[in-house]
């Protein structure tokens, strides 16, 4: 783990880098960013990224922890809490390592933060990007049942703290209605209290609160339509997804240009339920990135 210092505050990241990566100078490396749901944390991610940089092991992928997320909640600096402040962190962090992505794969919020990190480059892009965006639609989100992320950021929000245990948190979670498979899922989320007893939440809740409003407020239709020069943006969707994918969305993004991935056999959690079948899709775009890389000899600048 590092940290580096992203405006008013100190990001956390880790690289995984492939076996023929770490020799590479960091221009020349093909890079991919991974970013993390809301609630999550990078190290949701770690698993599928080792799967990744497995299969393609010229490439390195670079795991962040977002504001008020994981490693990088305790140094997040008070103030507004959004989808495009956290795009911009990530886009500091890259310049800070000098990083020039060719990838952003980003998983529900981290969906839109990629597409976000786009957008701020207006008509064109310093080099050509894959954008992947996994299980979330540009606009408005709609629940189909399970847990709503706006439900559970209620109700843990309520929760009095420190909590006695895991177990504690995932019968609580359960006795109102959440699903075993979220409970636990929150259960990484939890870390010994300061007090040295009992567990409390790892992340910022009021902040996440704030994050999440800003995901379902934040519409990124036009980008999807009228793209910069440069990205190529494709959409994962879960076969079992908790979010309701309507006919018009899919429509409109291949309408658009754009294509729809089905994953079949996963739900909301893709990296997790079929991570064999998440790599086959996105395995192809890692190839051509890589090629198109290759031939790419110019110093890229990504100021912004």
């Amino acid at each position: 783990m590092a940290r580096a210092a992203v405006a008013d505050f100190s990001l956390s990241y880790e690289l995984v880098r492939g076996a023929l990566a770490s020799t590479a100078p960091a221009k020349d490396t093909f890079t991919a960013v991974i970013l993390h749901g809301i609630m999550g944390s990078r190290r949701n991610l770690v698993s599928f990224a080792k799967h990744l940089a497995g299969e393609h092991p010229s490439w390195q992928f670079l795991l962040v922890d977002l504001r008020c997320h994981g490693q990088s909640a305790a140094a997040t600096a008070p103030g507004q809490h959004t989808l495009t402040a956290s795009a911009l962190d990530v886009l500091h962090l890259l310049q800070f390592l000098k990083l020039f992505p060719h990838c952003l794969i980003g998983h529900s919020f981290g969906g839109k933060v990629a597409m976000a990190m786009v957008s701020v480059f207006g008509r064109r892009l310093p080099r050509p990007v894959q954008v992947w965006v996994l299980d979330t639609v540009p606009g408005d989100v709609y629940a189909a049942g399970g847990d709503h992320p706006r439900d559970v950021i209620q109700f843990v929000s309520a929760l009095p703290m420190p909590i006695a245990s895991r177990k504690a948190l995932i019968d609580t979670l359960v006795g109102s209605g959440f699903s075993v498979a979220g409970a636990t899922w929150m259960t990484t989320n939890l870390r010994p209290a300061a007090g040295g007893v009992g567990l409390e939440w790892s992340f910022d809740l009021s902040g996440i609160s704030q994050m999440y409003s800003s995901y379902e407020q934040t519409d990124l239709w036009a980008l999807v339509e009228a793209p910069p020069d440069g990205a190529l943006i494709d959409f994962v969707r879960a076969e079992r997804s908790a979010f309701r994918w309507s006919f018009s969305d899919e429509e409109r993004i291949r309408a658009a240009g754009a294509r729809v991935h089905l994953l079949r056999d996963a739900g909301h959690w893709v990296h997790v339920d079929n991570p064999n079948g998440l790599a086959a899709i996105l395995g192809p775009s890692l190839r051509r990135q890589g090629k198109q890389a290759k031939e790419d000899e110019d110093i890229v600048d990504l100021s912004i």
